[in-house]
């Protein structure tokens, strides 16, 4: 059998089973193209259980494209704020900005325009297309990827590009029109995210393909997917500053450059410093410090680096022009302070 015939068979039992077994979750009730797409985006590196109440949030005070573009930014971060890869949002805000200029406010159908606005690359182009506007576009995600591998017992490598190209075009050869396209994307992905899971064995015995995959027939579930190696992450030292001064403490905006770009965090240095480095550093800056001491060690694990924190809570007898200072209930009410510190945002009081 092709691998065309092969995947043209997958398309009934997969449609029968997502009718059955599909979660209800909130961007499928009202699947809308502005819901699908701010739901695909936000689940980009971010877990569905862990999306979901943020994504609640958003569509309360943001229900429409009109009023994301209207947003300030300063607000849309703080409502992705814990979600991390803040680009993501600036992206949607920038997206709905030129679709309000270019598309009257209203997301384009096809894929080729959506792949045009910023943060929309060919995953999120063919989930949109295909579950809000039925078209026949899939949208191949690791989930898709490991479902396609192990049917077909294919050991290309997932991680080049060739491979999810190959891979995208033969499901669309195979791909229905209409509310069936959507329901095919959804179910790929619900078998790939409940089914024929990345971590831990796969549920083979409750998969509506086992007939049909080659590799449960061969007894290699587990090869597939093929990897190339992943480079190790960079370790960064860096050490954190909780400078307070009367009831307020310093905040500063990262650049608009790099790691966190444009974000707001709390002072940091790099290296892991002493209390008396970390005080001559201050020195520096003009600051004069009554009291200094340690508050913690931490970790953040980002894509490709991570950074190892010791941080120091400093009491100082002015507020530095380096710095912003608000108090404790302003930074938690209005800022958005990337993940990474958290550990530390918690000890302002």
């Amino acid at each position: 059998m092709s691998r065309e015939e092969l995947l043209r068979r997958c398309v009934a039992p997969l449609l029968g089973w997502y009718g059955e077994k599909r979660r209800p979750l909130p961007w499928r009730l009202a699947p809308t193209p502005y819901r699908v797409w701010v739901a695909e985006i936000m689940l980009q590196q971010t877990r569905i259980e862990a999306a979901i109440p943020y994504y609640e949030r958003f569509m309360a005070e943001l229900p429409d494209l009109a009023s994301l573009a209207a947003a300030p930014e300063e607000r849309l971060l703080k409502l992705w704020e814990g979600l991390g890869y803040y680009s993501r949002a600036r992206n949607l805000k920038k997206a709905a900005e030129q679709v309000v200029r270019e598309h009257g406010g209203e997301l384009p159908a096809e894929a080729e325009a959506l792949r045009r606005l910023p943060g929309i690359g060919d995953y999120t182009a063919g989930a949109v297309s295909s579950i809000a506007f039925g078209r026949p576009e899939p949208a191949v995600d690791g989930n898709v990827l490991r479902v396609v591998m192990r049917l077909t017992a294919c050991a290309d490598d997932v991680l080049e590009q060739k491979t999810r190209r190959r891979v995208r075009e033969e499901l669309r050869q195979v791909y229905p029109s209409g509310a069936e396209a959507g329901r095919l994307t959804e179910a790929l992905m619900e078998l790939g995210e409940t089914v024929c899971v990345p971590n831990g064995e796969a549920r083979c015995g409750e998969c509506p393909l086992r007939e049909l995959c080659l590799a449960r027939a061969r007894g290699e579930v587990e090869r597939y997917p093929t990897r190339s190696a992943k480079k190790e992450r960079r370790r960064e030292e860096r050490t954190v500053l909780l400078l307070r001064c009367g009831e307020r403490w310093a905040l500063r905006r990262r650049s608009e450059a790099g790691l966190l770009s444009g974000l707001w965090e709390l002072p940091n240095l790099e290296g892991k410093l002493t209390a008396e480095e970390t005080a001559a550093v201050l020195g520096t800056q003009g600051m004069r410090i009554a009291e200094i001491r340690p508050c913690g060690e931490a970790k953040h694990v980002f894509t490709h680096v991570e950074w190892h924190m010791t941080g120091y809570y400093a009491v100082c007898m002015q507020e530095s022009g380096e710095y912003i200072w608000e108090t404790a209930e302003t930074v938690r009410r209005e800022y958005a302070i990337p993940t990474a510190f958290k550990a530390y945002v918690k000890q302002l009081k």
